[in-house]
């Protein structure tokens, strides 16, 4: 089994137990995947990009305040692409909510999610094969960041979580 096998093998136990995001009671076959896609994996440096504080709605209309902590590039199937890593006070690491072509269609609608951390040479790891759902797409109980229109691609990036279906009893 390969590492991502196993990570998301590990998801799947999370998911399957009490402490799912899912809604109590819910059927749960598992969570669905592209293939990996070493194409999709980057060690990329981070760039500077205007910093300052930026406000992020959630999916339940509220907002939360991030920091930018800087871009990076890179390119998904010959097109250049960026995204804006954000930082939350007392949080370790980057988080980057985004959007691609692949939104509302193969993956949830609201965007995926990366989270980041810097290696020692100052770069980060952007494995998109990671990228995963929000909370909110599983349950309406949860209040999600939504991707602000800075990273919202043009290219699909078809790696990691897809939309979620429940299952059927």
């Amino acid at each position: 089994m390969t590492e991502l096998e196993n990570f998301r093998a590990q998801k799947d136990e999370f998911f399957a137990s009490p402490n799912s995001p899912l809604e109590p009671g819910a059927a749960f076959e598992g969570l669905s995947y592209f293939p990996e896609s070493q194409a999709l994996r980057f060690e990329v440096p981070i760039e500077p990009s205007p910093g300052g504080e930026l406000t992020v709605g959630t999916s339940d209309g509220q907002t939360r305040i991030y920091q930018r902590a800087g871009i990076v590039r890179f390119q998904v199937n010959g097109t250049d692409a960026q995204l804006t890593l954000l930082h939350h006070i007392g949080d370790d690491g980057y988080f980057v909510p985004f959007r691609d072509a692949t939104s509302g269609k193969e993956t949830y609608g609201a965007g995926r999610y990366l989270d980041l951390d810097l290696e020692e040479n100052g770069v980060v790891s952007l494995d998109f094969n990671l990228a995963y759902n929000p909370y909110c797409a599983y349950s309406e109980a949860y209040s999600c960041p939504l991707p602000p229109t800075e990273n919202w691609l043009t290219v699909p990036v078809e790696a990691g979580e897809k939309s979620y279906a429940p299952a059927t009893n």
